[in-house]
This record gives C-alpha cells, structure tokens and sequence, in this order.
C-alpha cells in the first residue's frame, strides 16, 4: 500500500492510518458521497493473503445474518477492488480495548466496569456459537470500545481473518496470538468455540490486573506458565507470579467491590484445561458473578440455531465471491451458498 495515496477506490477520501499487520493495513477514510467516517481494512496484493481476505468475505457474509449492536460485532459494509487490493469497509469505531486499559501503563478497571464488558464478549461468542463459527483471535487489541467515555462502555469484537466455521477446522492449524491462544491449538490438538472461551478468559484477567496473564513470544513459553502456573524467568516476561488462578484475587484494585471472589471462580471455568469442560457462554452468563444481587445484571442469553456455516463451501476456488446466501429450513442446519467466478 502506498501511504502517498490519497483516495480508496471512487470515493474514499483517506484521512488516517489506524493500524498495520501482515495482512495490510486499516485506514480511516471519508465517503465523499455521504461524508461519513469509515474503516477500511486494505488487504496485501499477495496470494496468500488474498485466500485469506476471501474466506473472511465469507465469514463477514454469515455474520451478516446478526444483528450488529445486539451480537456486539463490527458492522460490515461491504467489499470493492482497488488496485487489485480487496478493500473490506467497517464501520469506525473509537479504540481498542488494549489503549482503552491504559496499556503500556498496565491500567486495572474495577470489577464494576469489567462485568459489563465481558458480558458483552460472552453475548458475542454466543452468537459466533449459534453460526457454528471460530473467531479464533479474541484479545484485547481485536476488541473496540464504540465511545470510550459512555458508561457502561460498549464493545464490539472485530477482525474475523482467522475465523472458520468450527466444522472445517484442520487439527495441527496454530491460529491466533501468543500468550491468548488454548492449549489444545498449541498442541496442534482439534479445538472449536471452546477456545475462543479461553481466550476471553485471559482478556478478562488482563482488564483487572493490568497485565497479561500468560506472556511469552513462543508457544514454549506460553505453555509452560500454564503447566507451571508460576513460571518466573524475568521481568521482561512475566510480569506476575502466581501459584494458582486463586492469586488473581491479591491483584484487583484496592477498594469495597463486591464479585472479585466470583470473578476468580468463574476465571477457573474459562480456564479449564480441558475444552469438553470449560464453560460455555450460555453457562458464563447464568453464573453468580452476573447475579441479580450484583451490578449491571445480565439475562441469559437464548439464541435459536435456525442454520449453521456449511463447511464444505469454506475452501474456495481461486477468486470467486459470495454472491448470495440462503438458509434452509430450521431442521437441516446448514445454508447454501452460491459463488461465482470473478
């Protein structure tokens, strides 16, 4: 991408540079049509990160059957060519939940604060869950917060490049970041939503004790802290020593809040070793951390399973696009899905 260009495609005026990766970068831009702000996400001229951009076109494409603000995602607009570049449009949004804690000054939100927004990152994996669908990269920098001054604060989950339907996961496929991915994908084990479940679990520890729980740039390191629960090698990589998940409490801000002994609890659930018994979102929010009693309560969350991702259109041909999507009846699960070539 050339960072001297001033327009996106006919009528996106850039205005901003928001972020880079290895797929490319996001800008925000004006649509000189309607002068509204917008995100774009401007993907690499590269083979495989052109596979890559297809198959979240098609991930985008389910989504698209949710409500944005009751699944508590990033609203997408849509797709366009620019210089051989697939261009996704977003909506834009304030900041992730990374700058929003403070980072790199390690700012700790009471439990008050934190209980809303993991119930809506619980709300969100719900929906992904009813869709049969991975995000499979949940951290804290793939979280937005809409208005970083309204209370309770509103996020939504964004950047679903790593997302596949749970039926078309390959076992030894590592996706995700170091230090928020589950065990069972750095064993190269069969994983599906449960994972995203740990990672959220690791994103929740992180906003009450201002640190990351498991750090490590290599999946070795990772795992060790987790077998070891007290892995201590130096300041540069471990930030904190626990003996045990129940430390986490000794790390919340000082003060009279009430649920830092359910956090913990629930922590232990979201954390388990084992996928088959972590907890499930429908389970997160029916736990006594989200009581009545407490703040900022929560309903459990009913969502019906009227269709699910039909992997065998996941591996698609060079270059082809999703035109058109059609759910079958409530009884088969599964959604059909017509492509073209381009």
């Amino acid at each position: 991408f050339n960072p001297t260009r001033s327009f996106l495609g006919n009528h996106y005026k850039v205005e901003d540079f928001l972020g880079e990766g290895v797929f490319g970068i996001v800008a925000k831009c004006r649509d000189t049509k309607t002068n509204q702000a917008v995100a774009i996400k401007v993907n690499k001229n590269r083979t495989d990160i052109l596979e890559q951009a297809k198959k979240e076109i098609f991930i985008l494409e389910q989504l698209q059957r949710l409500d944005p603000d009751a699944a508590n995602i990033v609203q997408w607009n849509g797709f366009f060519l620019d210089r051989e570049q697939v261009c996704l449009k977003f909506e834009l949004l304030d900041q992730c939940l990374w700058n929003y804690i403070g980072a790199p000054n390690n700012r700790r939100l009471p439990i008050s604060e934190v209980r809303p927004i993991l119930g809506q990152l619980t709300n969100v994996l719900s929906h992904l869950g009813s869709l049969g669908i991975v995000h499979a990269d949940l951290k804290p920098g793939n979280i937005m917060v809409v208005k970083r001054y309204e209370s309770p604060v509103k996020v939504r989950l964004i950047d679903f490049g790593l997302a596949c339907p749970a039926s078309a996961v390959m076992p030894g496929d590592r996706v995700g970041t170091v230090g928020y991915s589950a065990p069972e994908v750095m064993l190269g084990l069969p994983y599906n939503e449960a994972c995203d479940m740990w990672s959220l679990g690791l994103v929740a520890v992180e906003l009450v004790t201002g640190v990351p729980l498991y750090p490590g740039k290599k999946y070795y390191d990772v795992l060790k802290f987790i077998i070891e629960t007290q892995g201590y090698e130096s300041l540069e990589t471990r930030y904190i020593k626990l003996t045990c998940l129940d430390d986490i409490e000794q790390m919340f801000r000082r003060g009279p809040e009430d649920g830092q002994r359910l956090f913990v609890s629930l922590i232990k659930e979201m954390l388990a070793l084992d996928a088959h018994q972590r907890i499930t979102p429908s389970q997160v929010l029916r736990h006594p951390f989200f009581n009545p009693g407490l703040s900022n309560r929560f309903p459990s969350i009913n969502i019906e399973r009227p269709y699910r991702v039909n992997s065998s259109a996941w591996h698609l041909p060079p270059w082809t696009k999703v035109i058109k999507t059609q759910t079958g009846p409530p009884s088969r699960h599964t959604c059909v899905i017509n492509v073209k070539l381009l």
